[in-house]
């Protein structure tokens, strides 16, 4: 019993290191975001703070960097991992242009969008044709891009950070602190480009905590940080990349379209429960 005890507060002693440097780094990326222009080129640095801190963790506590789950585990969550978001950000879209929150992007819309990506003679091609193109692009060069950044935030949060939880924490209590930690971590960003900060908020912590519990099921099932990695990038691709392109905002409905909006917040949610509870049944 002592020594679970001791080992409990040694455990609580790492994450409360971990966060308290992430915490110190990341405020001066968001200070940097914030006060310098441009503020694109701190994006990637803040998204590495993650990944860095755990490392710093990790020679503190005398233990080698190769104790972080990096194999690439089965293919199959890794495929899911790149199905699941999509899925979700697909349905997101289908209710929104449905429901009429949005319009499905006419020709001129969808032509513009095929010469911003660069593709040479794209006002030759019939839209269904520059749509798969666009997406085929965008979901595999740019999830790649993407992954390069989304690393560094998978290092930290689902390679290291919940790894360290699951010692002292069930699946829920992982997955929901863990949630809870990540969404604050970007609150200074919401806060000070947000239009309606406390509705986008309030959307983006149940965004991010049902992320959570998905990103927790494939990293435990897998044993690996790739499959987050993979995730991550792609949730990126297609809620602010893809889907967006292909969607026409109707005036006063902004706040339920987007990474930002209601309907994005009440699928992911949807989702997320759906893997809490399968996690619970498999004793995960």
């Amino acid at each position: 019993m002592q020594n679970t005890l001791s080992d409990n507060r040694e455990t609580w002693n790492t994450i409360f290191v971990f966060l308290a440097i992430v915490t110190v780094l990341s405020s001066l990326f968001h200070y940097a975001i914030v006060n310098l222009y441009p503020s694109r080129i701190y994006i990637g640095g803040l998204m590495w703070c993650p990944a860095i801190a755990a490392i710093i963790t990790l020679k503190l506590k005398k233990r080698p960097i190769s104790s972080l789950p990096w194999n690439w585990g089965n293919w199959k969550y890794i495929r899911r991992s790149y199905f699941i978001p999509a899925l979700y950000g697909l349905i997101t879209y289908i209710l929104i242009w449905i429901l009429g929150f949005g319009s499905l992007a006419d020709k001129e819309v969808i032509t513009d969008w095929g010469k911003e990506l660069g593709l040479i003679g794209i006002g030759t091609l019939n839209p269904a044709w520059i749509v798969i193109i666009a997406i085929i692009l965008s979901g595999t060069v740019e999830v790649i891009r993407s992954s390069a950044t989304t690393l560094g935030e998978e290092i930290g949060w689902r390679g290291f950070f919940i790894f360290e939880l699951r010692k002292v924490l069930s699946f829920t209590g992982v997955s929901f602190f863990s949630g809870i930690i990540w969404a604050t971590w970007h609150w200074p960003v919401i806060v000070y480009y947000g239009e309606n900060v406390i509705l986008e908020l309030g959307t983006f912590y149940v965004v991010i905590i049902a992320m959570s519990f998905m990103m927790t099921y494939y990293t435990f099932k897998s044993k690996s940080l790739w499959p987050a990695v993979i995730f991550h990038a792609v949730s990126n691709v297609y809620i602010q990349k893809i889907l967006p392109e292909l969607t026409v905002k109707n005036e006063g409905t902004e706040h339920w379209l987007g990474e930002y909006g209601i309907m994005f917040a009440i699928v992911t949610c949807v989702f997320g429960i759906y893997f809490w509870r399968k996690a619970i049944k498999e004793k995960l």
